[in-house]
C-alpha cells in the first residue's frame, strides 16, 4: 500500500476530513511552533500562536488554493498571527519598547545577559529588534527570499535587506562580546 502524499492530505482535509488534517498538524506542528518562539521569544506566547495557526489554518483551508506549499501557507498564517499580536496593545506593551532610534528594543531579561550564562547564536538572535528578529528567523533560518519574507511581512524588499544587514551587525557585535568575555 503506497502512503499518502501531502497534497492528497490537504485535499482530504480541505473536504472537511479531521484526520487528515490532523496528520498534517502533526507533520507541521513543530516548525510553525519554532518559527513563532523565534519570533516571540516567549515560549508560552509561541504555544499560543501555534494554535492560533492551526485553528486559523482549519478554517481558511477551503480557501487554500495551493498556490505555494502547504508549509509555506501555514508559515504566512503563523507569522500573520505573530504580526496581529504585536499591534496588538497587550502585545506591544509585553514585547518591546521603542529605542532612540524609533526602532524597537526587545525585553531581555537579566540573565540572559549574566556574565556567567555563555550567550549562544539562538539567545542573540532572540535580542535582536523585531524587525531584525523576524528577517533573520524568516531568511536567515527559514531560508524565504527576501521578496518571500518581505511579503509575509509587508514590508518593501530593501526594508529586509536593510533589517537583515542591521541584524548581522548586531550579532555579530553581540557575539564579538561574548567573546570578549
Amino acid at each position: 500500500m503506497r502512503a499518502e502524499t501531502e497534497s492528497e492530505r490537504v485535499a482530504r482535509a480541505r473536504g472537511g476530513d479531521a484526520g487528515a488534517f490532523e496528520s498534517l498538524y502533526r507533520e507541521h506542528v513543530g516548525r510553525v511552533y519554532g518559527l513563532c518562539l523565534r519570533m516571540t521569544g516567549q515560549p508560552a506566547a509561541a504555544e499560543d500562536l501555534t494554535q492560533d495557526t492551526f485553528v486559523s489554518a482549519w478554517k481558511s483551508l477551503p480557501g487554500y488554493e495551493g498556490r505555494s506549499s502547504f508549509s509555506t501557507w501555514l508559515h504566512r498564517i503563523a507569522v500573520n498571527a505573530v504580526l496581529a499580536t504585536r499591534r496588538s496593545p497587550r502585545g506591544r506593551n509585553e514585547t518591546s519598547l521603542t529605542g532612540e532610534d524609533g526602532n524597537d528594543m526587545e525585553l531581555v531579561a537579566e540573565d540572559a545577559m549574566d556574565e556567567a550564562t555563555p550567550i549562544d547564536l539562538e539567545r542573540a538572535i532572540g535580542t535582536l529588534p523585531t524587525g531584525a528578529r523576524d528577517i533573520v528567523v524568516l531568511h536567515g533560518i527559514y531560508g524565504y527570499s527576501h521578496e518571500e519574507a518581505a511579503g509575509m511581512l509587508g514590508v518593501a524588499v530593501g526594508t529586509c535587506k536593510a533589517q537583515l544587514h542591521r541584524a548581522r551587525q548586531l550579532l555579530r557585535e553581540r557575539m564579538r562580546m561574548e567573546a570578549a568575555t
